[in-house]
C-alpha cells in the first residue's frame, strides 16, 4: 500500500495504525478506534502527536465509572460486580482502576474477570453467578467483542443485569449499552484527512476523544429479566427497543 503512495492512510484499530507506522514514518495517519495511542507509542502525547499520525480514541478513562454507576442505577440491590475485560491490551487495566475507586462509595464488590476464551468465560459467570444481587460490566476490547454472543447469552441464563460498551451488543439482545457513537468518530477523521489534504501536519492535530455517547435499552431484555428500567434512564436514553 505504501509503494502506491497515497497521500493520507485512514487505519481502524490499534494493530492497524501499529501496523502502518511500522511501514512509514512519512506518509500522514489518521486512525481511529484506538483505546490508547499514547501507550501504544503511536503518538508522543494527546494534545502534539509529534510524527506522521493522529486521530481519535475510543474513549477516556474517567468514562468507565459511568458503567458500574448505571449497572446500579437499573438494579439498586446490586452488591457484586463482575468486571469482565481483555487483560491483553493495556487499557483495561486502567479502565478497571477508575472503576474501582468508585466501587465502595457504591457498595459494590468487585470481581474482575479475564477474558480468555468461551470455556473460561462460562466457568468464571457460572461461579459468579452462584451468589445473589450480582451484576456485569464489560469493557471493551476484542476479547469481549469476539465472546459478545456468549456474554449476553450467559447473562441471560443467570439472569444477571449487564452493561455493555457499545449499542450493538444490546441490538444482539444485551440489556443496556453506553459508549461513544463509532460511527461519528468516521465523520470526525474525514475531516482531518481534508485538512491534511490540505496541507495541516498530522503532528500538530491533536489526538481527539469521543464527544459523543448513546446509551440504549433493551426493554424485551429488562422483562426477562423481571428488571424496571428506571424512567431517568429511558428519558436519556438514546434508543429504546422494545
Amino acid at each position: 500500500m505504501i509503494a502506491l503512495a497515497p497521500e493520507v492512510i485512514v487505519t481502524t484499530g490499534s494493530a492497524t495504525v501499529s501496523a502502518a507506522l511500522q511501514a512509514t514514518h512519512t506518509v500522514p495517519i489518521v486512525f481511529v478506534q484506538v483505546g490508547d495511542p499514547v501507550g501504544g507509542g503511536y503518538v508522543e502525547s494527546l494534545a502534539h502527536p509529534g510524527g506522521n499520525a493522529t486521530g481519535f480514541t475510543t474513549f477516556d478513562y474517567s468514562f468507565s465509572g459511568k458503567y458500574l454507576e448505571l449497572l446500579k442505577e437499573i438494579a439498586p440491590s446490586l452488591r457484586r460486580a463482575a468486571v469482565l475485560r481483555d487483560a491483553t491490551i493495556a487499557i483495561g487495566a486502567g479502565q478497571l482502576g477508575v472503576i474501582q475507586s468508585l466501587a465502595q462509595s457504591l457498595g459494590v464488590e468487585l470481581r474482575p474477570m479475564d477474558v480468555r476464551n468461551a470455556d473460561h468465560i462460562e466457568r468464571a459467570v457460572a461461579s459468579f453467578a452462584r451468589d445473589s444481587n450480582g451484576g456485569l460490566t464489560v469493557l471493551g476490547g476484542a476479547g469481549t467483542v469476539t465472546h459478545r454472543a456468549l456474554i449476553i447469552q450467559l447473562a441471560a441464563k443467570y439472569r444477571l443485569p449487564a452493561v455493555y460498551p457499545y449499542s450493538y451488543y444490546v441490538a444482539s439482545g444485551g440489556l443496556i449499552s453506553y459508549g461513544p457513537d463509532n460511527i461519528d468518530q468516521y465523520r470526525r477523521a474525514a475531516g482531518y484527512v481534508d485538512r491534511i489534504l490540505k496541507g495541516e501536519k498530522p503532528a500538530n492535530l491533536p489526538v481527539q476523544a469521543p464527544t459523543k455517547y448513546e446509551l440504549v435499552v433493551n426493554l424485551k431484555t429488562a422483562k426477562a429479566l423481571s428488571l424496571v428500567i428506571p424512567q431517568s434512564v429511558l428519558t436519556r436514553a438514546d434508543e429504546v427497543i422494545e
